[in-house]
């Protein structure tokens, strides 16, 4: 049977300034089981990324529970909130953050050396996910002799090089072109199924969307679920 990998209960998110508030969620809830694919659609500004910043601890909630797995995010302190990303998270963002100075399978190694696995497991889960993403003929280029495209196959694999529960992915399409976008897209969501992963995804890409198990939506800081069909998958 599914457990239940996120619980969102009454969440809101309101940003100050000087002279306002805005508040961008409001009384949300949502849950993800494992293994789902859930995707989360709206317009720019609607508070999708602000959410996934949540869940990812990257951010933090004006008020309500965010549970991942065994972890009460709003309750953690920040060593705690370094450890839930180091090893529960896989984070993929629109740009791909890569150490500019490092190859390909550094960039997907470190992470796993870092957090404590050795260097010869560390390296062949490197080699592995590579292969996995098609690029282990450029394993050891850098991120400046690799395409926008290549650079992001790079990302997903790291995102996965520490064996997370949950992948985090705010926007993966967004830099690329149509055909590496749809690419991406697909490797995106083949890769979650390979290694069992539950997946959060946010995308501005209704054709990507399709591909979720679930559907989301936010409109008026509002949660709910969408009507948009599923993909053939």
């Amino acid at each position: 049977m599914s457990k239940n990998i996120v619980c969102i209960r009454q969440l809101e998110k309101t940003f100050y300034t000087q002279s306002e508030s805005l508040t961008v969620l409001k009384n949300l809830d949502m849950d993800v089981m494992e293994g789902e694919k859930a995707v989360i659609v709206g317009e720019s500004g609607s508070g999708k990324s602000t959410l996934l910043n949540i869940i990812g601890g990257l951010d933090s909630a004006s008020s309500g529970l965010v549970q991942a797995g065994d972890y009460c995010i709003s309750k953690l302190d920040d060593k705690s909130l370094s450890d839930y990303r180091s090893s529960y998270l896989g984070l993929i963002f629109q740009f791909h953050y890569l150490l500019k100075d490092f190859t390909a399978i550094e960039n997907v190694f470190l992470p796993s050396y870092m957090a404590g696995m050795s260097k010869k497991e560390a390296k062949m889960r490197a080699e592995k996910l590579l292969d996995d993403v098609g690029l282990s003929d450029r394993k050891n280029h850098l991120p400046s002799e690799l395409s926008g495209g290549e650079r992001q196959r790079v990302a997903v694999a790291r995102a996965l090089a520490n064996n997370p529960s949950l992948i985090l992915a705010d926007e993966p399409t967004g830099n690329l072109d149509p055909a590496n976008a749809m690419m991406i897209g697909n490797l995106l969501f083949s890769m979650a199924d390979l290694y069992k992963k539950t997946l959060i995804l946010v995308t501005h890409d209704m054709e990507l969307a399709k591909k979720g198990d679930s559907i989301y939506s936010i409109k008026d800081g509002h949660l709910e679920l969408s009507d948009l069909p599923r993909a053939n998958v």
